[in-house]
């Protein structure tokens, strides 16, 4: 595991093939502010451009994967500031955790650690997958301080949770469990706290085991239909499909032609393709 990346607020750990990418305020509950929001913007341009980065996990130090934004520096020493620069501080916080994050050309998934709180829910379903521990503590705490889940909170939430369950936690501000996350789908899976590292470990290393054009390509594919007519969207997936075997520079959908059609040694739908053909 080799980490070259210094930042104040992140830590980045690169081992083979995954970036493990932790907010790094454990005395703050890996809370949210204007320096974090410009180191992550930093750390996934970066790793975008890693050839040996292939699966970004995003996940927290310490007992906490984000309490959400930093009251204190996010709100409070902002206030007196321009409307012009106001509106800097919360592009920089939407910019990587919803619009950069949500269509990142690598894998990304979300290890929740421990508290998730408010804000944290937008980089949250912004990631591709998510995995939590059980003993994970989430919540929709904004009611209980006088606001909204604002910042696309309520939109992340919208997003992947059902219409009663969503209003339940947004308007009672009642915190749940891993077990319930999953049950909800906020998250794909919920594992011990133990197993949790390991569980997205082996999530990461299938997920490299893919061909990275055709994954980029499925699961942009995917984000880009669920907001159209189906008329619109056969026509956006063909051209996708198109591109991405235009694209792809191992030429997998030949190559699993050939092994399915003349090898006889891949069978679709219960295995992969030989990506590397053995010697």
């Amino acid at each position: 595991m080799t980490s070259e990346f210094s930042f104040e607020t992140v830590k980045v750990d690169i081992d083979d093939g995954i970036a493990w990418v932790l907010l790094n305020r454990p005395a703050k509950r890996n809370a949210m502010s204007p320096t974090v929001n410009r180191e992550m913007m930093q750390v996934l341009d970066q790793l975008e451009l890693r050839e040996d980065v292939g699966v970004i996990v995003f996940s927290g130090e310490g007992e906490a994967f984000s309490a959400g934004m930093d009251l204190k520096e996010y709100f409070r020493e902002t206030q007196g500031m321009s409307a012009v620069v106001q509106a800097r501080y919360r592009r920089a916080a939407t910019d990587w955790m919803w619009r950069r994050l949500m269509h990142y050309p690598k894998p990304t998934i979300a290890m929740v650690n421990g508290w998730c709180f408010g804000g944290a829910f937008t980089p949250l379903v912004a990631c591709d997958l998510a995995i939590a521990a059980d003993e994970a503590t989430f919540g929709l705490s904004e009611i209980n301080w006088g606001i909204i889940p604002a910042g696309n909170v309520t939109r992340a939430v919208a997003q992947v949770m059902n219409h009663r369950d969503s209003l339940w936690y947004i308007m009672t501000g009642e915190p749940f469990g891993g077990q319930k996350a999953a049950e909800m789908g906020l998250v794909n899976r919920s594992v011990p706290l133990a197993e949790l590292r390991a569980a997205t470990e082996t999530l990461a290393r299938t997920l490299l085991s893919k061909n990275p054009t055709v994954l980029r390509h499925a699961k942009s594919a995917f984000k880009f239909v669920e907001s159209l007519d189906w008329d619109t969207s056969e026509a956006m997936l063909g051209a996708m499909a198109a591109s991405a075997a235009a694209s792809d520079p191992e030429r997998g959908r030949s190559k699993g032609m050939s092994q399915f059609l003349d090898d006889k040694s891949y069978r679709p739908g219960l295995e992969g393709y030989r990506r590397v053909e053995e010697a």
